[in-house]
């Protein structure tokens, strides 16, 4: 017979070794795992300037172009110049001969800023700018070594010409999105374009006079404070114009005076210039050449008017309120709908009082976690990052917590194991009628808030886009009301719980009905694999959910053999949750299929890529452009494309001859998306958008399409009657 302090102490050194085991594996995957704080170079300190290299990937991938920026930071009163600089100063340039596996770079510029100091203009950039880089790998794919001399000239009271060496190697593999990102995706909104996509235009450029160029610009909303910078001619100095609004806000007239231009043989006619229109937080850049006098009449000053019209935030919180309403019929929402069921079942012939606190937490749940959202988008927007409603969605990271959270739901449904979760994860199960269960429903709350980011109800875009562009108490005003909104449902039934109690008392017929919901929670899980595919290839999201399978059954193994998960257990648990966090970032991406190339309805056939600056061509040319910004994690967009895109008279109006259609497919981080967004005063998709020789600046479409919006709006582009 074996002693019992035998036995007790082979028992004690079990446990010791399974201890040494786990700190074991989690020592060699902090060893395995690389940093993934960004791909950033170590800063170059000048003095009150300094400059470093940032990338928007970790990687180099399999792109033939990768996006880097040349990031400066400067002190207060200190500036640096744009690529022309004004009446002084030069703009910075670099030299990357040192570089590897580079074939080309090129620098794009931001709008700049205007400085005049007694009579001086100058044009360039204070505090922070980023200067986004085009670098073509010579061979794409393998790794790049960006080294390169940046010499500019920083300005406050004094002068300073600087130097800075700056180096940084992206290696070769997946091309996941750096933190960076956002930051590049900023400025690179800031770089013109050709102003359809934010609605301005420069109608005429002509010699009003022997020494004045007269400009006729026009914008889709009125206009704050437009300026014009002129390039193309060295030896002439353009000055600061004087700007003439029309009546309506959304035109005017800009003088500039030219000093030296009757030095040109032939004056200013003929010339070929370029320009900068800025207004706001708007710009486009048009290569023009001047037309002679045409004798148009001037505004006066007593024609200016108009004014640019605010909308109310009195309506805006009504959207909110709306928007969040509507949120829990959307598409997105109903996977959780097993949870609310549950939720409300269980209290069948219950306790009222019991009934209200639960559905209460569950409010409380939803309305942290939008004003946790809030806190996030925030945080972003001062780092200078891009903000979207439902972007967390393009990061790997997220989506494996939240595919983990879902599968540890289902198991918990299912029964593989009757221990409640730790707080921080849930309590859903039966014995939730106790006050010590009631953080599953403050949880279950959060969890439903987390699934409906990824759809946009109406009301709920125009909402969010007015916040994110505006303050951050507006933010969080948005964003609270939203899920007040959306706690509704939840508030009416605390106001009546007999709308709860009436229900018949749980019995073994529940069991059976948990066990049911939870394949909607599994649906759930598949379907967020399917979208961390698209992101991270099929090798890493089956990676993940085998991970996912082992989870499940480890608590199912766990839970029949020794009845309880234990401590043993749920460190399995963590450390199969740290390398499924791990695993997207570290295996190669070579198997990416975007949701572009796997789109396999009916408009597969027609379906072109993304590009914005082709459009105004394809309008000029009397094509009609359908743009459609879509992501695998947008239910709404799913929706919207088998309903209305992929049907009927829509379908065959998109297939014609005259339209274009593109698709941009926003499920990773992409910053041209982002800008193209932005410039729409939209933060989050669906997004669609039609062009044409009517409609040359772009409409936006509702988040909701219906056959007769796109119809309507495909005609009105096209200049033909609307069919009714």
């Amino acid at each position: 017979m074996i002693p019992r302090n035998f036995v007790k102490t082979r028992n004690i050194m079990s446990k010791r070794l399974l201890i040494l085991i786990n700190l074991a594996v989690l020592l060699m995957l902090f060893a395995w795992a690389e940093p993934v704080w960004g791909a950033a170079s170590p800063w170059a300190e000048n003095g009150d300037t300094r400059v470093r290299l940032v990338s928007a990937v970790q990687a180099t991938g399999k792109g033939e172009v990768l996006l880097l920026g040349l990031h400066f930071e400067l002190e207060d009163d200190w500036k640096v110049y744009w690529r022309s600089p004004g009446d002084a100063g030069f703009p910075p340039s670099s030299d990357w001969a040192g570089s590897e596996n580079v074939k080309a770079v090129e620098i794009l510029w931001p709008a700049p800023e205007r400085f005049s100091i007694l009579g001086i203009d100058t044009l360039g950039y204070k505090h922070e700018v980023v200067l986004p880089l085009r670098v073509k790998p010579a061979v794409p794919g393998r790794a790049v070594r960006l080294k390169g001399v940046v010499d500019y000239l920083a300005c406050s009271n004094i002068c300073v010409p600087m130097k800075a060496e700056v180096a940084l190697v992206l290696p070769q593999g997946a091309a996941g999105s750096a933190p960076e990102a956002h930051l590049i995706s900023r400025y690179l909104g800031s770089v013109p374009g050709d102003g359809v996509a934010v609605g301005l235009d420069i109608v005429s450029i002509e010699a009003a006079s022997g020494n004045l160029l007269r400009s006729r610009i026009a914008s889709a909303v009125p206009l704050t404070a437009p300026d014009m910078f002129v390039e193309g001619l060295p030896s002439v100095h353009f000055g600061t114009p004087l700007v003439r609004p029309l009546a309506d806000g959304k035109g005017a007239v800009l003088d500039l005076d030219v000093d030296g231009a009757a030095e040109l043989e032939g004056g200013l006619t003929g010339q070929v210039l370029t320009l900068t229109l800025v207004d706001g937080g708007r710009a486009m850049e048009a290569r023009m050449t001047v037309a002679p006098a045409s004798g148009a009449p001037v505004p006066g000053p007593a024609a200016a008017g108009g004014g640019r019209t605010e909308t109310s935030l009195a309506l805006i919180l009504l959207m909110a309120l709306l928007g969040g309403l509507i949120l829990n019929l959307m598409p997105c929402v109903l996977p959780v709908i097993s949870i609310k069921t549950i939720g409300v079942i269980k209290h069948g012939g219950g306790d009222p009082h019991v009934v209200r606190l639960s559905f209460l937490l569950s409010a409380a749940g939803i309305l942290f976690a939008f004003l946790l959202l809030a806190g996030a988008l925030v945080a972003l927007k001062a780092g200078g990052a891009a903000v979207g409603w439902g972007i967390q969605f393009q990061h790997s990271w997220f989506l494996v917590g939240l595919i983990l959270v879902v599968v540890l739901f289902a198991c918990n449904l299912w029964g593989f194991f009757e221990i409640r979760l730790p707080a921080w994860v849930s309590d859903v199960d039966e014995h939730a009628s106790h006050v010590h269960g009631f953080g599953g429903h403050f949880l279950s709350g959060m969890l439903a808030t987390l699934l409906a980011t990824p759809c946009t109800a109406p009301f709920l875009g125009t909402a969010v886009g007015f916040a994110l562009a505006r303050d951050a108490m507006d933010i969080f005003l948005v964003f609270g009301v939203l899920g007040v909104g959306m706690s509704v449902p939840y508030l009416f039934v605390a106001a009546a719980p007999k709308t709860a109690t009436c229900l018949p008392k749980p019995g073994p017929w529940m069991v059976v009905l948990k066990k049911v919901m939870a394949i909607a929670l599994a649906a759930t899980a598949l379907w967020l694999l399917s979208v961390l595919w698209i992101q991270a290839g099929a090798v890493a999201s089956g990676v993940v959910g085998a991970l996912m399978v082992v989870v499940a059954l480890t608590l199912f193994v766990r839970h029949r053999v020794t009845g309880t998960i234990g401590g043993t257990g749920w460190a399995i648990i963590g450390v199969l949750a740290l390398v499924s966090l791990i695993a997207p970032g570290r295996i190669d991406n070579a198997t990416l299929v975007s949701s572009l190339a796997r789109d396999d309805s009916a408009l597969k056939d027609v379906w072109q890529p993304f590009a914005p600056g082709a459009i105004p061509g394809l309008v000029a040319k009397g094509k009609v452009v359908f743009v459609d910004v879509t992501a695998e994690w947008c239910i709404t967009c799913l929706v919207n494309k088998a309903l209305v895109l992929t049907k009927g008279a829509v379908l065959e109006m998109l297939r014609g001859s005259d339209v274009v259609v593109m698709q941009a497919d926003w499920t990773r981080p992409d910053p041209a998306i982002a800008a193209y967004l932005e410039r729409f005063g939209r933060y989050g998709i669906p997004f669609d958008a039609v062009y044409g020789p009517k409609i040359p600046q772009g409409e936006a479409l509702p988040e909701l399409l219906t056959p007769a919006i796109v119809l309507d709006a495909l005609a009105r582009a096209a200049g033909k009657a609307v069919k009714n």
